[in-house]
């Protein structure tokens, strides 16, 4: 995948396998702290899930936050340059595998910026170890079966559980470069002419990894999803969402019932006119103007 200028890959071991992640460690990145400590406060970013998902997602938008805090964007077990462990993955595998993450690479609290389903798993994760969060910042954070409905039951999820079908729907269909600028197209763009051939370059990658069908088939079946709202009244850190209007599947009707169910945690909902899924490759700028509000507005709700 590509990484920005000043970037490099460093990883942890999980109990599913080796994670990698991206963090500054060049020039020009290399600054001194006011209190010349050298030690910067921590911000992560988690991908979201997708034929050719990975940290990429992110990358035009941690740079910019890179002189003031640790920058930390890992590709999630199973996507990118991550180990892709031979397995039907659920829900509690990505809790899991977030926590260690951040148990191994934080000493203390700290801000967490996710999108899609993996910002409501996210959730579920900061409520059961809430100590490791400092607040929440999430683009579209939906289970993709909220509020009753069964993304699982869908057409295309049953066609995709089909054992040997699934495999050739995910090489003809998924891991292309056709396949993936009408995923980009459909399922997370407003705009398709904001979709540039590095992105296209990026998510087919990632999608033609060894083993990268095992996370994709998982969640394009919906193994990976679940009903947020039955989880979203116990959630206590404070948390701001951004939402795209033209979100497919996931509009912002369920952002606005999500935050209603919980506005003591729920600080701030943004929602973007002609958005889709992904504002951070959509409107980077955008969305890097939001997240520099809500780290200032979450950080003074936990003084």
């Amino acid at each position: 995948m590509l990484i920005p200028s000043g970037f490099c890959q460093r990883s942890i071991v999980t109990r599913l396998g080796t994670m990698a992640y991206y963090t500054a460690e060049n020039e020009p990145w290399l600054v001194e702290t006011p209190d010349h400590t050298g030690e910067l406060p921590t911000l992560v970013f988690l991908h979201g899930f997708g034929g050719g998902s990975s940290a990429y997602e992110w990358s035009k938008v941690y740079p910019a936050f890179a002189s003031e805090y640790r920058i930390l964007a890992p590709d999630l077990i199973g996507w990118g340059r991550s180990e892709h462990p031979d397995r039907r993955y659920q829900v509690e595998d990505y809790i899991t595998t977030i926590l260690e993450f951040l148990e191994q690479t934080c000493t203390r609290p700290i801000p967490v910026i996710a999108s899609s389903l993996t910002a409501a798993i996210t959730i579920r994760a900061a409520i059961a170890r809430p100590e490791l969060f400092q607040s929440l910042i999430l683009t579209t954070p939906a289970g993709l079966s909220d509020f009753g409905e069964d993304y699982s039951r869908s057409f295309f999820a049953q066609l995709v559980s089909t054992p040997i079908l699934d495999r050739i729907l995910y090489s003809t269909g998924i891991a292309t470069s056709g396949g993936i600028r009408s995923f980009l197209e459909q399922r997370q763009f407003a705009k398709p002419d904001r979709i540039y051939p590095e992105i296209v370059e990026a998510y087919l990658e990632s999608a033609q990894q060894p083993n990268a069908e095992y996370a994709a088939l998982s969640f394009v079946r919906g193994d990976l999803c679940f009903d947020l709202s039955a989880y979203i009244t116990q959630l206590t850190t404070p948390t701001a969402i951004i939402w795209g209007q033209r979100s497919q599947f996931t509009g912002p009707e369920i952002g606005q019932r999500l935050a209603q169910m919980n506005p003591e945690a729920i600080r701030a909902l943004q929602i973007l006119d002609e958005v889709g899924l992904t504002p951070q490759l959509e409107l980077p700028a955008v969305t890097i103007a939001l997240i520099r509000r809500y780290l200032s507005l979450l950080g003074k709700d936990r003084e």
